[in-house]
């Protein structure tokens, strides 16, 4: 655990939000060297924060034993030179015990993913929200996904809840995004984070932009940090023609062959892992491996990206 507030390291981020993928071994068990290998790298590269054990981590596949040995792992590797943010879920019951497995193992931070399955109303979520909040004293980012969809008085009363810091929208609802923002900066005004964590963030990161949304998960940066660090620089010094350079003949190529597989958003990004020379093993079910043309097309696109880069 780092001792500066989690909060006050993520506003300015120095470079992408890491979120490792999670590394198995040819028997399908934990690899934490390879793991550790991996958030080392990610950190060393320019990361400016580690998302342990969440969606790209296949949160939804670990144990919480395995859960627990992974964040542990993490923070091992980040050696507090960034922070560590861990993902909880499930019911409220098994988010609660998941946050506190990440505060044994020394998290900075949760990233409370939707509940289980349920399709809750505002006073369920909140109430969930609110009690993975009170597990412990690490302060708590919201996503906000699929069957977890807040309105503005929602994140207006997370945003006064003791615990809670951020908003991370993995919906793409600009409109609602904009009224949320609103409604907070007039309702519950503070510092109170926002994440656009969409598949593929960089794609959208312009429009989240113009709401004053600056933070972004970065998927990419797993496999091809050198691509995703030009990007978040082009962003922050306002080089526009190096950002619509690797929107148009990297990010968008790669959202469309993300888009030819279900799951791909993570397995087609561990499969980018292993084609940057780190086996981090293959996905649990029910996930399953990319086609091989598929990866071979990623191959290319990689190699793509970084001729981008040189101005090719």
């Amino acid at each position: 655990m780092t001792s500066a507030p989690l909060a006050a390291r993520l506003r300015d981020p120095s470079g992408p939000l890491f979120f490792p993928v999670t590394a198995y071994g040819p028997d399908g068990s934990l690899d934490l060297d390879v793991y550790r290998t991996h958030v080392r790298r990610g950190v060393a590269a320019g990361a400016a924060a580690v998302f342990a054990c969440c969606g790209t981590g296949e949160f939804h596949a670990l144990l919480p034993e395995e859960f627990e040995a992974s964040v542990r792992a993490a923070v091992e590797a980040a050696g507090g030179r960034v922070p560590v943010v861990a993902g909880a879920g499930y019911g409220t019951a098994l988010a609660v015990r998941y946050a506190r497995l990440a505060a044994d193992a020394g998290a900075d931070g949760l990233l409370a993913m939707p509940p289980y399955l349920v399709h809750a109303g505002q006073e369920g979520l909140l109430r969930h929200y609110r009690e993975v909040a009170a597990a412990t004293a690490l302060p708590v980012i919201v996503y906000q996904r699929d069957n977890a969809v807040l309105t503005p008085p929602t994140v207006v009363a997370l945003a006064r809840t003791e615990g809670v810091i951020g908003l991370k929208d993995g919906l793409g609802d600009l409109d609602l995004m904009q009224r949320v923002v609103s409604a907070v900066r007039t309702e519950a005004p503070g510092d109170f984070l926002y994440f656009n964590g969409l598949p593929t963030a960089e794609q959208t990161q312009l429009a989240y932009r113009a709401l004053g949304i600056t933070l972004y998960s970065s998927a990419v940066f797993c496999f091809a940090p050198e691509i995703a660090v030009a990007f978040h620089h082009a962003l922050e010094n306002g080089d526009l023609p190096l950002a619509h350079r690797l929107l148009d003949g990297f990010y968008r190529p790669f959202v469309e062959l993300r888009a030819q597989g279900s799951g791909y958003a993570v397995s087609l990004v561990k499969a980018g892992v292993r084609l940057r020379g780190l086996d981090v093993g293959e996905v649990r079910p029910p996930l399953h491996e990319p086609a091989e043309d598929h990866v071979e097309q990623l191959a290319r696109l990689i190699e793509r990206g970084h001729a981008l880069l040189e101005g090719e």
